[in-house]
């Protein structure tokens, strides 16, 4: 997920008129952004940050942050991009233009290294998805070495020790949109992209059943001892809800994390979503998950109920809509 605790990585399904790894958001026009007006103030991680000018030189850590300024058109406002090169084929993805304008700077984890050779005048990661104590990256040594910085918000600390998330999956995504959207002069556009998604959204969750019907889902990312997966803040809690199932890690107050086995036998989810990224692939996490002894009687497993996204799909990115998209297709299919 970026450069989570995953592998310091830091992907989106389609609409159903494109393949699955393809995703079906619109492709963005060429930016109009404003110049270096200035200064502006956006609300980040619940505080308030004022930029002194528009930035020119952006950084971006990962796939799903990259894609959103893609997605807002802003290819001519980056430095580059860093993320591994495990995240699909990104051939068959709306934004290919971009990926073709704009450079790869680093297939390793963001370091200050990459950012001063770069020239970069901001940093747009999140903790743990670039942003780390430990590597040395924060907003606060950037700032020190003149490079401002944005947080992805599906990645805030939320005050819960190291916990993140603080507020619903889908509006950290339009909340996101709406600040780059003010500080590149791109407002009509992120207003766009928001309407276009909500509308999408919509009409899936017209079609989904009520709640006492809805299939009980597992996110599992990775992790055999204990699984790594999504609590509440994290994109899969609202593409599952979206979708018409629910999360059974709803209850988690913190957005990528791991939790025991026994709380997946306990739970017995109806349907598992694997997050395809990296190794081990995903059809090896289906084995061990299907032949894993002490999963053996959930619902899901005894069912072959499993359902394969990509990692762009499920952190925050604008493959989200797809994502429900796709999910809920396969729910309706699968009778839950």
């Amino acid at each position: 997920m970026f450069a989570m605790s995953r592998r310091r990585c830091a992907a989106f399904a389609v609409v159903l008129t494109l393949t699955l790894a393809g995703c079906g958001a619109k492709k963005s026009e060429p930016s109009d952004a404003k110049g270096d007006g200035g200064p502006v103030t956006i609300e980040n991680c619940g505080r308030k940050v004022t930029f002194d000018k528009v930035p020119r030189r952006v950084v971006t850590n990962d796939v799903g942050i990259t894609e959103i300024m893609f997605a807002l058109g802003l290819e001519d406002r980056m430095a580059g991009y860093v993320m591994p090169d495990d995240k699909g084929d990104l051939d068959k993805v709306p934004w290919r233009a971009g990926y073709d304008k704009v450079p790869w700077l680093s297939k390793k984890a963001i370091t200050r290294e990459v950012v001063l050779d770069a020239r970069a005048d901001m940093v747009f990661a999140g903790w743990n998805y670039g942003f780390s104590e430990g590597d040395g990256i924060t907003p606060d040594s950037l700032r020190k070495v003149g490079v401002d910085s944005y947080v992805l918000t599906e990645s805030c600390r939320n005050g819960n020790e190291k916990a993140r998330g603080i507020m619903p999956p889908l509006q950290a995504l339009y909340t996101d949109l709406t600040n780059l959207g003010k500080l590149f002069g791109v407002e009509d556009r992120a207003a766009k992209l928001i309407a276009d998604f909500k509308k999408r959204i919509a009409v899936v969750a017209a079609r989904t059943p009520e709640s006492a019907e809805r299939p009980t889902v597992f996110l599992y990312d990775s992790g055999e001892d204990k699984p790594f997966t999504a609590g509440r803040f994290a994109a899969p809690e609202e593409i599952i809800t979206k979708a018409g199932g629910t999360s059974i890690t709803h209850d988690l107050a913190d957005s990528w994390t791991t939790i025991g086995w026994e709380t997946v036998v306990e739970k017995n989810p109806d349907v598992i979503v694997i997050n395809d990224y990296a190794q081990p692939s995903a059809e090896a996490k289906r084995k061990f998950l299907l032949s894993y002894p002490p999963l053996a009687h959930v619902a899901a497993v005894k069912n072959r109920k499993i359902f394969v996204l990509d990692y762009v799909d499920l952190v925050e990115s604008p493959r989200n809509p797809a994502a429900i998209e796709a999910l809920a297709a396969y729910l309706r299919t699968a009778g839950g």
